[in-house]
């Protein structure tokens, strides 16, 4: 999916909406355990009831890795499943050197080869630019490079000074020299709204894939306050207050509720911004 397509995808929906399939087969209803797939089954129905409500499916690879053959076979399923019209993004977190990187991109990105061809894929910035480049010789795929995250310890390294810049605005820096709007985002986690300014003054026009909304307690409205720009520029990702709404067997139910719930406010903040009418 390109810029201009994505761009297109949300102001149809009225959304920005990115679900997480952070499937924990511990964690689905009692009463899919009998299916073949269980894993499988279970994101189908979430696909089936929220795919109008959302823009971008996410697939956190370890809730998949971790179970072996059959984990990655319900990755494999779910990626043939999801919609054309929403962005595929493995959450996956790579970033290795230069020949380690190639292997990673084929296995997300070569459907020849993995049986699958996500649009995006997450990948970390620490090794640098060929740790990165590998992922970027795919036409019309996305590079996912975290910047700023969410969890507790970014402030571990996130926030050092470096030359009067925070080192996520350095990575920020840096990554711009690499790849261009049109096929890279920036990982930005909502736990610190105000943080968004500065990113921004990096990355005006780039898409941000937006985790900690909700259960983490990020704040969806100032989110978009401070980083929202011309074209939306967001994708704010929801895993567990969705999915898990509900443990019985009206889950999928549950969960376009709680999708419904974010997409209502989403269409609001668009209209604010003026993107849609």
């Amino acid at each position: 999916m390109t810029r201009k397509q994505l761009i297109e995808q949300i102001k149809i929906k009225r959304s920005f909406l990115c679900i997480g399939l952070d499937t924990d087969i511990n964690k689905i209803p009692e009463f899919l355990l009998s299916e073949n797939d269980p894993v499988f089954e279970f994101n189908k129905r979430i696909i089936d009831a929220t795919k109008d409500l959302c823009v971008s499916f996410k697939l956190n690879t370890a809730f998949y890795e971790s179970r072996g053959v059959k984990g990655w076979e319900s990755l494999v399923k779910t990626w043939e499943y999801l919609p054309s019209d929403c962005f595929s993004i493995a959450d996956a977190k790579r970033g290795d050197i230069g020949n380690t990187s190639e292997m990673y991109a084929q296995a997300f990105f070569d459907v020849r080869s993995s049986g699958m061809s996500f649009d995006a894929l997450t990948v970390t910035p620490y090794m640098g630019i060929d740790s990165v480049k590998p992922f970027l010789k795919f036409v019309d795929k996305w590079v996912i490079l975290l910047a700023l995250t969410s969890n507790q310890g970014s402030a571990d390294f996130q926030f050092l000074s470096s030359g009067g810049l925070h080192l996520f605005e350095e990575v920020i820096e840096k990554a711009n020299t690499w790849a261009d709007k049109e096929n890279l985002m920036y990982v930005v986690g909502a736990t610190n709204a105000e943080a968004f300014k500065d990113v921004r003054k990096h990355a005006p026009n780039h898409f941000l894939l937006v985790p900690g909304i909700g259960v983490q307690g990020g704040s969806l409205e100032d989110v978009c306050f401070y980083g929202m720009n011309s074209d939306c520029g967001l994708l704010i990702n929801s895993s567990r207050a969705i999915i898990y709404a509900s443990n019985k067997e009206d889950f999928a139910d549950a969960a376009r509720q709680e999708a419904l719930k974010i997409q209502i406010v989403m269409e609001r903040e668009l209209k604010k911004f003026k993107l849609i009418v």
